[in-house]
């Protein structure tokens, strides 16, 4: 009996010994992790900003499935995120996330980059903006020349060229996104929201860029008037499209069109006939609006795996307007199936073409009447 005593007395000592070690284990793992959640470095030093109530989805917003029936091509040629569209003699072309650009014949040219924003320049050449590379004209024969790498005006060089569009005098505007972060780190600048962005000019006579504004929220989007009269920008991490003048009395002034969008604008397009096609990333995050006015939030989140950071929500959405930022077309899909995230629209005679920073084909659909 005594035996059986003592051994029962034994198993409950190793048994409050482990309970005693488990609970110290939970407490140390517990505190190493509020240690790296408050203390681990990051690489942004997120600052407080006022973020504007989204507007509902009614109205002008109102929720609608007519992207729905986009029709998708080229999803099954082993790439993905065909950022953006151009179209030229029949040939249609995109580029990819491993730097190919594809056209409807075959592989065009690889910029061993990253090509995002692509327009055709008078003499046929396709210009890119590269996120990696910069400033880009490749020609008909596959021949490429590095236009620009940096603002000859500040020195500063081209960190994330992202957009563009060209004047009829041949100059060449488009957006460097963020002058501190690079192709891939987006999610790191919209933490932080600090203005990095850039408005620039190419001007292909003196091979010169200047800078035309900085300070800017995510410079995106770029569509040059059909008059030439102004370009229309997106800043995308402050939902709002302004308006630089070219000429008049307003000539080297900015001003807002439309704020408080109710999602993300990325890139913008003219169809030279006084709409302008907007591409909506995705709509709006509510932990990005509510933790606008708390920054050290958002540090802790740059901390949290990956998995469990702010995501977008897969959500179809464009919209078109007109030159005073007045609503004209609303299409939309939330769904997730949905052909997400849309990166830019174009239109070509009767139909949108849509391309995508991470889906595997573009897409197409008739205009709306």
């Amino acid at each position: 009996m005594y035996f059986f005593w003592r051994a029962s007395e034994a198993s409950c000592s190793f048994c409050k010994s482990i309970l005693v070690a488990m609970k110290n284990l939970l407490f140390y793992s517990l505190l190493i992790f509020l240690s790296y959640l408050l203390l681990w470095p990051v690489p942004i030093k997120p600052v407080s900003w006022e973020s504007p109530t989204p507007p509902s989805m009614t109205g002008m917003y109102e929720k609608n499935d007519y992207l729905k029936n986009i029709e998708i091509f080229w999803e099954n040629d082993g790439h993905y995120g065909p950022e953006d569209i151009a179209i030229h003699e029949e040939n249609l072309y995109v580029g990819y996330h491993d730097g190919l650009i594809m056209r409807s014949d075959g592989e065009f040219y690889n910029t061993n980059g990253r090509p995002l924003g692509m327009v055709f320049d008078a003499d046929d050449n396709l210009i890119v903006a590269d996120a990696i590379q910069g400033l880009i004209s490749i020609n008909q024969n596959g021949i490429a020349t590095t236009l620009s790498t940096k603002s000859d005006s500040d020195g500063i060089p081209l960190s994330f060229a992202d957009d563009l569009d060209i004047a009829t005098d041949g100059k060449i505007y488009f957006s460097d996104a963020s002058d501190k972060f690079g192709y891939g780190e987006d999610q790191i600048e919209v933490m932080e929201h600090t203005p990095n962005g850039r408005l620039l000019v190419y001007d292909p006579e003196t091979k010169l860029t200047t800078t035309l504004l900085d300070n800017l929220y995510f410079a995106n989007g770029i569509a040059v008037s059909p008059d030439d009269s102004f370009v229309l920008f997106n800043e995308t991490f402050m939902y709002r499209i302004q308006k630089y003048w070219l000429k008049g009395a307003k000539a080297g002034t900015s001003e807002i069109i439309m704020e408080n969008l109710p999602g993300f604008p990325d890139n913008i397009s003219s169809n030279e006939k006084g709409i302008y096609w907007v591409a909506l990333f995705t709509v709006r995050n509510d932990f990005i609006d509510q933790t606008a006015d708390k920054p050290f939030l958002r540090s802790l989140a740059l901390r949290l795996p990956k998995f469990l950071q702010p995501k977008p929500q897969p959500y179809a959405f464009a919209l078109g307007i007109d030159a005073y930022g007045n609503v004209l077309h609303n299409l939309q899909y939330d769904s997730s199936d949905a052909y997400s995230p849309i990166t830019s629209v174009k239109q070509y005679d009767d139909h949108l073409y849509f391309g995508s920073l991470t889906h595997a084909g573009w897409g197409k659909i008739e205009v709306p009447k």
